[in-house]
């Protein structure tokens, strides 16, 4: 049996969540795919997949195979693009990953106009609040929230967000006052599990020590949309990214405090690794995607001024 389309087979069954998925995709049967994943199984010598009769779950060696799988994958397909030269059509799949909420938000409408532009293109695009290995596990572009750290990839600025503090208008007429941070402690805080007992805000004016607020919170969640729902519907204050926020605040459902204590802008970065730029599927990508970003995130930011 060929290794390669062995590999497809596994990491087609992993995308689509079951051998008989998988075959239908492929237009094989379950069996045909069970041979495929039990020839690389006895190649690694190894269990990959744990099969019941309701589902699949990769191993923790299948883990790690899969992200090779892709890697190797990817490369074959870029060598051969790579050989077509500079007027190869965009073809092929992209890879692509960003945070959960604005993945869903503001990415997943503009890729999915790239894919009715270009027919030839396939996606996989992976939503998941942490930064994925890109070279790792095959990546071709990212939406990064946030300063950059890993100085090898090649960054386009498409945007900033702001770090909000907001809460419903019927919450903040029966609480007291927030006029400066310290004020927080006298509240109902919703925070998100990574920030669960304290926030950190910027310096007083004059000075160089950042203002750290101490609570207990009344609601911690690892959701955004928890948080935000939570707040909606007058539980307490939250503080989230401004895209999160932005048609609450523009409906009204949720106001900004504390917007003279706000951090500096959070950029908002698309980056791919190098020479991922120079395959006709990711410059494409790069070229239809970039400034329909940039709007999005500057009208994101318009929402946050709700109209008179």
């Amino acid at each position: 049996m060929d290794r390669l389309d062995a590999m497809k087979v596994f990491i087609m069954t992993l995308d689509e969540g079951g051998l008989a998925a998988a075959g239908r995709k492929l237009g094989r049967s379950p069996a045909a795919v069970s041979r495929a994943i039990a020839f690389l199984e006895e190649r690694v010598g190894t269990e990959l997949l744990h099969r019941t009769t309701r589902s699949i779950k990769p191993s923790e060696a299948g883990e790690r195979y899969a992200l090779t799988c892709r890697r190797v994958l990817s490369e074959l397909e870029d060598a051969d693009v790579a050989a077509a030269g500079e007027t190869a059509v965009p073809r092929g799949t992209l890879s692509i990953t960003a945070p959960v909420v604005s993945g869903e938000t503001v990415l997943r409408p503009i890729l999915d106009a790239f894919l009715e532009a270009f027919p030839t293109v396939s996606a996989r695009l992976t939503l998941i609040d942490r930064h994925v290995q890109m070279v790792e596990e095959g990546v071709d572009a990212a939406l990064r929230i946030g300063e950059l750290e890993d100085s090898s990839m090649i960054a386009i600025r498409v945007g900033e967000v702001r770090r909000v503090v907001v809460a419903a208008p019927r919450y903040l007429k029966q609480h007291p006052r927030i006029e400066r941070p310290g004020d927080l402690a006298q509240h109902q805080v919703i925070t998100m599990a990574y920030f669960a007992n304290s926030w950190t805000f910027p310096p007083r004016p004059g000075s160089s020590v950042a203002r750290t607020v101490q609570f207990t919170p009344r609601l911690v969640t690892n959701s955004t949309r928890s948080a935000v729902a939570s707040a909606v519907s007058g539980l307490g204050v939250t503080r989230l990214f401004s895209y999160q926020v932005a048609e609450q605040v523009q409906q009204g459902e949720l106001e900004i405090a504390l917007a003279n204590c706000e951090d500096p802008p959070t950029p908002v970065h698309v980056v791919s690794p190098p020479g991922r730029q120079s395959l006709p599927k990711v410059r494409a990508f790069l070229d239809f995607a970039v400034p329909r970003l940039r709007s999005a995130f500057a009208q994101l930011i318009k929402n946050l001024v709700r109209p008179c």
